[in-house]
């Protein structure tokens, strides 16, 4: 992977920097030292890695605007983390950057029920609040696999999902309004507690713009009423064609699961080994499909959904009857990237393809991935079409790294091809830059940087990613970036 050449002149006032990012957020909020910068190195892709010039850890807004202003003024690069769980670099850092976390900015600011909304600091962990509203039967719908860790900042950046997006939305669909500081400082508030504003969709816009626009630091979220009941059922298959069918045929018949998960045969031993789940050791592929409602309403679903699989084969159907099992069922698809990570270092790739091309998509994913010499485990949300490959491999091997890279170079074109696109929910950071003109235009992709531009004039902001490097050095594109 290409880094652009550092700023010499800035990475040689490291001292200075250090000593004027102290005097705004104390001595106990700045990372200089060697083995601490370390920490921030990398983040969840964890395949590059890079020392920051520094960490700034601010506990205020004014604090983050007063280490924007400074940072421009001295044309000091930043990037913006929340807890580093990014799985396409979007979080990695910059030789001459300074990194502005947000992790100490994690306080609930106002809950209000009857409007169903929470106004909170962005530093917060996207679990903890459901975990605020939950004795009051409300929660917060977007559930990334790294909940418990990831800061809702991060889901903001990347517009992440999670395996309950099929029928609540995705991070976008969930904000009311949020409080972000500009690279000068300013402080600005798109939308507020409220369903809709009125002009242009400034909300929208920043919402997965990578940290590329500013440095978010308050949000109003949705809240929902947590639903009845909740039933997960498990759907073994004796391949995985045969299992991504039966989930195009699921949604072509109008049915909408909170969920449908799918594991291959790798997958689910792992995770079964991990968790202890209960699932289906001898399936070639596993679906986990859950429907909310009255207890009545999930029974007839589900029973609907079993006479659409049958065309399918299933080889296994159980449905969990108690509390104990659900959780178990959904631990061991949570803890699924986790559980791989014990065997082998892995890229997880994050391409979307119309759901009617799933069973061919699968097919070549395990082609490619062959063709490279390397093993993959698939684990995604089947019911949107959000692929996550995880493609196998020795990251102390500079050999199988690049085969990892060139394998999910060519997933990922696959789905562009067939009609889908780069990212569903992780980003595209470092890992997919150099992919974007398999999907945007030149002229696109001017537009973009156009955009990027008018909010980052110097282009300080989270340094090297989302666009190619070749195409920012484009003479016809100049003027914009």
């Amino acid at each position: 992977m290409e880094l652009p050449t550092p700023n010499k002149k800035v990475v040689a006032k490291r001292d200075e920097i250090v000593k004027k990012l102290i005097e705004i957020v104390g001595r106990d909020g700045v990372v200089s030292d060697e083995d601490g910068r370390r920490a921030f190195e990398s983040d969840g892709l964890n395949a590059y890695r890079c020392m920051p010039l520094a960490v700034a850890l601010p506990r205020s807004t004014l604090e983050v605007s007063k280490l924007l202003k400074y940072c421009q003024s001295e044309g000091i690069k930043v990037v913006a983390r929340g807890a580093g769980t990014s799985l396409c670099g979007g979080a990695l850092p910059a030789e001459d950057a300074i990194v502005i976390g947000i992790s100490r900015m994690n306080k609930i600011l106002e809950i209000d029920y009857e409007s169903r909304f929470v106004h909170l600091e962005s530093g917060i962990t996207n679990l903890a609040i459901t975990q605020a509203v939950a004795a009051e039967g409300f929660f917060y719908a977007p559930d990334p696999s790294s909940q418990i860790a990831c800061t809702i900042a991060g889901n903001l950046a990347m517009n992440s999902g999670g395996a309950h997006c099929l029928k609540y939305g995705v991070t976008t669909n969930n904000v009311l309004g949020l409080k972000m500081v500009l690279i000068d400082g300013e402080i600005i508030e798109l939308g507020g507690p409220y369903l809709d504003a009125d002009a242009y969709d400034l909300l929208g816009l920043v919402i997965g713009s990578e940290g590329q626009f500013g440095i978010i630091t308050e949000v109003t979220v949705r809240i929902l009423r947590s639903p009845e009941g909740a039933k997960p059922m498990m759907l073994g298959f004796g391949s995985s064609k045969d299992a991504g069918n039966c989930v195009a045929a699921i949604i072509a018949a109008g049915i909408l699961p909170v969920a449908i998960e799918f594991m291959d045969k790798r997958a689910i031993e792992v995770c079964e080994e991990f968790a202890n789940a209960g699932y289906p050791l001898d399936a070639q592929a596993l679906l986990i499909i859950e429907m909310e409602g009255s207890p009545e309403e999930i029974t007839q679903a589900l029973d609907r959904i079993k006479r659409i699989a049958e065309p399918f084969s299933p080889t296994s159907e159980v449905t969990a009857t108690t509390e104990q099992q659900s959780e178990k069922i959904w631990r061991g698809r949570k803890s699924a990237f986790g559980a791989l990570g014990r065997i082998s270092d892995y890229f997880c790739m994050d391409g979307v393809i119309p759901l009617a091309r799933l069973a061919e998509v699968l097919e070549r994913i395990t082609q490619i991935c062959e063709g490279h010499g390397l093993k993959v485990a698939n684990i995604f949300h089947a019911g949107d079409g959000n692929l996550h490959p995880l493609i196998l491999y020795d990251a102390n091997n500079p050999e199988e790294l690049q085969k990892a890279e060139a394998a999910g170079a060519e997933i990922l074109t696959l789905c562009v091809e067939v009609g889908g696109c780069l990212s569903g929910e992780h980003g595209i950071g470092v890992e997919k830059r150099d992919l974007m003109p398999v999907q945007l235009s030149k002229t696109e992709l001017a537009l973009q940087m156009r955009i990027k531009t008018m909010f980052d004039p110097d282009w300080l902001l989270n340094p090297a990613k989302v666009f190619p490097l070749h195409d920012r050095q484009d003479p016809s594109l100049a003027s914009q970036t």
